[in-house]
């Protein structure tokens, strides 16, 4: 079966998210997204894996349900689907490896409750785990592998958003060269990496040394709303083997929904107190210094793929998966109507559209553009069929400034 996936988000419980990431906000927002597995986010934070033990149980296939489903209505008909739950978490390593301080993020996925409860008691003497939601550890990343497979052979970790520069594997701030730098004699047990919202898979496959490497997208959300900004597109059963399957080999994981890369906050160089925006060779012929003040710059996650690239073309490497990029519905619908995209008239136009034709990806991706504009409006038809199409302008984003994407 094909079922859309984003299994990295987080709870009220990490700094800066929404209190609405509830289970049951979770559960609605699924279904009017069209994602059927989510990530609960930050089981390593002792009280809200309380929360998602009372709110969830196991359901077919070792994955979670909600215990009680809240009023059908709250999900326009068109939308409502079932939604299943999958054990997630980030966890920040911060460590010293080859003379230089490490900042690498990690997601994990669990089995089942018992297996998210040992790797916690394994991993609180290196940090508070009810600090934040993501917490932040003293230990190698290699070492918390070990530690993920010792909790259960069956649970995961993915380097998480693996390009961003100050918090990833591969970062120019903070990051190693290669997997095996990081993880040593254990990346055989690394089947996957998250591309971020600053790459897609065609820029991560200009590495020959992440042939293999599964490459998988998720949202990385702090509130509903932005569930499923990306996502990955599995062709497999709804089971949690099945998915650890599909993410180990790479069979099954059918495509993956992407930002434009560029719409990412890190994808290109910058320096933003500056306002400035770099290209990889403008950065270096200034010397990795900012025109304006002769401050340090943010090198981007293009200009690090550039560095370690060994390839020209990564669309034609093998095991390539197809990706597609999008632009999220209420940001597109936003723009139509010239308003910003907390304002009530996009949200309207936004429920509407919904409630008229399905889920945002069934309208993102699929719906005929005839019955788009009948529900909404021929600009909006139109400014989809461009996103469908690649026609888009895009100012890139850098130094922690999201980048501007206009198919007006």
């Amino acid at each position: 079966m094909r079922l859309i996936a984003d299994l990295h988000i987080h709870s009220p419980y990490s700094l800066a998210t929404s209190a609405d990431l509830t289970p049951a906000n979770l559960w609605r927002w699924g279904q009017l997204k069209g994602i059927a597995l989510l990530g609960t986010g930050d089981f390593t934070h002792p009280a809200w894996l309380e929360q998602l033990k009372s709110a969830l149980e196991p359901g077919p296939g070792k994955l979670l349900s909600l215990r009680s489903n809240p009023c059908p209505t709250d999900v326009p008909e068109r939308c409502r689907a079932e939604v299943s739950f999958l054990l997630s978490a980030e966890v920040c390593c911060i460590y010293r490896k080859g003379g230089r301080t490490r900042k690498v993020h990690a997601l994990i996925h669990a089995p089942d409750f018992a297996a998210a409860e040992r790797l916690n008691a394994s991993l609180s003497p290196f940090g508070s785990l009810t600090a934040n939601g993501r917490p932040i550890l003293k230990l190698d990343a290699k070492d918390l592998l070990q530690r993920v497979l010792d909790a259960s052979p069956e649970a995961l970790l993915i380097p998480a958003h693996a390009w961003t520069p100050h918090f990833s594997i591969f970062g120019a701030a903070t990051g190693f060269g290669s997997l095996e730098e990081c993880f040593e004699e254990l990346t055989p047990h690394v089947y996957a990496i998250e591309t971020g919202l600053s790459s897609d898979p065609a820029m991560n496959r200009r590495l020959t040394g992440l042939d293999g490497i599964t490459l998988v997208s998720n949202s990385d959300a702090h509130s509903p709303i932005k569930l499923g900004r990306e996502a990955t597109v599995f062709e497999t059963d709804l089971s949690y083997a099945a998915v650890y399957e599909a993410i180990r080999t790479g069979n099954g994981v059918a495509s993956t929904l992407e930002f434009f890369p560029e719409q990412g906050k890190y994808h290109a160089d910058g320096h933003r107190p500056c306002g400035v925006r770099l290209t990889p060779a403008e950065t270096v012929a200034n010397g990795y210094r900012c025109p304006g003040c002769g401050g340090k710059i943010t090198v981007g996650v293009l200009h690090r793929i550039e560095l370690l690239a060994d390839r020209e073309d990564g669309k034609t490497a093998k095991g390539n998966a197809a990706f597609h990029s999008v632009i999220p519905l209420l940001d597109l619908a936003a723009a139509c109507l010239g308003v910003e995209c907390s304002s009530r008239k996009a949200l309207r136009c936004y429920l509407h559209l919904l409630e008229q034709v399905g889920n945002e990806f069934h309208v993102l991706l699929e719906a005929p553009l005839e019955e788009i504009a009948r529900h909404s409006s021929e600009r909006l038809a139109q400014a989809i069929g461009r996103m469908r199409s690649g026609q888009v302008d895009i100012e890139a984003g850098y130094d922690g400034v999201f980048g501007k994407v206009s198919v007006l």
